[in-house]
Protein backbone atom coordinates (compact mmCIF):
# COMPACT_ATOMS: atom_id res chain seq x y z
CA UNK A 1 0.00 0.00 0.00
CA UNK A 2 1.16 3.52 -0.81
CA UNK A 3 -0.03 6.36 1.48
CA UNK A 4 0.53 10.07 1.99
CA UNK A 5 0.90 11.42 5.52
CA UNK A 6 -0.67 14.67 6.62
CA UNK A 7 1.84 16.90 8.40
CA UNK A 8 0.40 16.33 11.87
CA UNK A 9 0.44 12.56 11.34
CA UNK A 10 4.14 12.68 10.45
CA UNK A 11 4.86 14.71 13.58
CA UNK A 12 2.72 12.45 15.79
CA UNK A 13 4.49 9.38 14.39
CA UNK A 14 8.04 10.66 14.92
CA UNK A 15 7.25 11.95 18.44
CA UNK A 16 5.23 8.91 19.53
CA UNK A 17 2.15 11.03 20.17
CA UNK A 18 -0.82 9.05 21.48
CA UNK A 19 -3.24 10.99 19.26
CA UNK A 20 -2.20 8.78 16.35
CA UNK A 21 -5.03 6.33 15.67
CA UNK A 22 -4.36 2.60 15.91
CA UNK A 23 -5.19 2.19 12.21
CA UNK A 24 -2.77 4.94 11.19
CA UNK A 25 -0.12 3.41 13.45
CA UNK A 26 -0.55 -0.03 11.86
CA UNK A 27 -0.38 1.36 8.31
CA UNK A 28 2.76 3.38 9.02
CA UNK A 29 4.61 0.65 10.91
CA UNK A 30 4.00 -1.94 8.17
CA UNK A 31 7.38 -1.98 6.41
CA UNK A 32 5.84 -3.27 3.16
CA UNK A 33 3.90 -0.02 2.78
CA UNK A 34 5.32 2.97 0.92
CA UNK A 35 4.92 6.02 3.14
CA UNK A 36 5.19 9.48 1.58
CA UNK A 37 5.72 12.90 3.11
CA UNK A 38 4.91 15.79 0.80
CA UNK A 39 7.37 18.57 0.16
CA UNK A 40 4.41 20.78 1.10
CA UNK A 41 4.53 19.31 4.62
CA UNK A 42 8.24 20.09 4.81
CA UNK A 43 7.48 23.65 3.75
CA UNK A 44 4.68 23.92 6.32
CA UNK A 45 6.93 22.66 9.14
CA UNK A 46 9.76 24.97 8.13
CA UNK A 47 7.45 28.00 8.12
CA UNK A 48 5.87 27.11 11.47
CA UNK A 49 9.24 26.38 13.06
CA UNK A 50 10.56 29.72 11.78
CA UNK A 51 7.57 31.52 13.29
CA UNK A 52 8.01 29.74 16.62
CA UNK A 53 4.70 27.86 16.25
CA UNK A 54 6.40 24.46 15.98
CA UNK A 55 9.26 23.14 18.06
CA UNK A 56 11.40 20.48 16.46
CA UNK A 57 14.34 18.62 18.01
CA UNK A 58 16.69 20.18 15.43
CA UNK A 59 16.66 22.53 12.45
CA UNK A 60 13.90 21.49 10.02
CA UNK A 61 16.31 20.44 7.27
CA UNK A 62 18.21 18.01 9.47
CA UNK A 63 15.26 16.85 11.60
CA UNK A 64 12.89 16.06 8.73
CA UNK A 65 15.57 14.55 6.50
CA UNK A 66 16.80 12.37 9.36
CA UNK A 67 13.27 11.22 10.19
CA UNK A 68 12.63 10.27 6.56
CA UNK A 69 15.72 8.06 6.59
CA UNK A 70 15.10 6.56 10.06
CA UNK A 71 11.51 5.67 9.18
CA UNK A 72 12.06 4.66 5.56
CA UNK A 73 9.64 7.31 4.29
CA UNK A 74 9.79 8.79 0.80
CA UNK A 75 9.53 12.44 -0.15
CA UNK A 76 6.75 13.40 -2.55
CA UNK A 77 7.73 16.47 -4.61
CA UNK A 78 5.14 19.11 -5.41
CA UNK A 79 4.58 19.13 -9.16
CA UNK A 80 3.00 21.94 -11.16
CA UNK A 81 -0.08 19.82 -11.84
CA UNK A 82 -0.53 19.33 -8.08
CA UNK A 83 -0.50 23.04 -7.39
CA UNK A 84 -2.79 23.85 -10.31
CA UNK A 85 -5.30 21.16 -9.33
CA UNK A 86 -5.96 23.07 -6.10
CA UNK A 87 -7.97 25.53 -8.20
CA UNK A 88 -10.57 22.87 -8.98
CA UNK A 89 -11.08 21.80 -5.36
CA UNK A 90 -14.21 22.88 -3.49
CA UNK A 91 -13.62 25.28 -0.60
CA UNK A 92 -14.15 22.68 2.13
CA UNK A 93 -10.78 23.54 3.62
CA UNK A 94 -9.09 26.92 3.64
CA UNK A 95 -5.62 25.76 4.70
CA UNK A 96 -3.39 25.93 1.59
CA UNK A 97 -1.10 23.13 2.77
CA UNK A 98 -4.01 20.76 3.34
CA UNK A 99 -5.54 21.66 0.00
CA UNK A 100 -2.26 20.84 -1.70
CA UNK A 101 -2.07 17.50 0.13
CA UNK A 102 -5.60 16.71 -1.08
CA UNK A 103 -4.56 17.55 -4.65
CA UNK A 104 -1.50 15.33 -4.39
CA UNK A 105 -3.46 12.46 -2.88
CA UNK A 106 -6.08 12.74 -5.61
CA UNK A 107 -3.69 13.01 -8.55
CA UNK A 108 -1.23 10.40 -7.28
CA UNK A 109 -4.02 8.03 -6.19
CA UNK A 110 -2.72 7.91 -2.61
CA UNK A 111 -4.87 7.47 0.48
CA UNK A 112 -4.26 10.39 2.85
CA UNK A 113 -3.56 9.50 6.46
CA UNK A 114 -5.11 12.32 8.48
CA UNK A 115 -7.20 13.09 11.54
CA UNK A 116 -8.56 16.23 9.82
CA UNK A 117 -12.31 15.72 9.33
CA UNK A 118 -12.55 18.55 6.80
CA UNK A 119 -10.45 16.51 4.39
CA UNK A 120 -13.09 13.76 4.41
CA UNK A 121 -15.36 16.15 2.50
CA UNK A 122 -13.13 15.79 -0.57
CA UNK A 123 -13.24 12.95 -3.06
CA UNK A 124 -10.08 11.40 -1.71
CA UNK A 125 -9.52 8.26 0.33
CA UNK A 126 -8.79 9.00 3.98
CA UNK A 127 -7.23 6.53 6.39
CA UNK A 128 -7.65 7.09 10.07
Amino acid sequence: MRVLLDTHVFLWWVTGDSRLSSRAYEVIKETKNEIYLSAASGWEMAIKAGLGKLRLQAEPISFITEQLVINGFESLPVQLNHSLFVYSLPEHHRDPFDRLLVAQAKLENLPLVTADNKIRQYEVEVLW
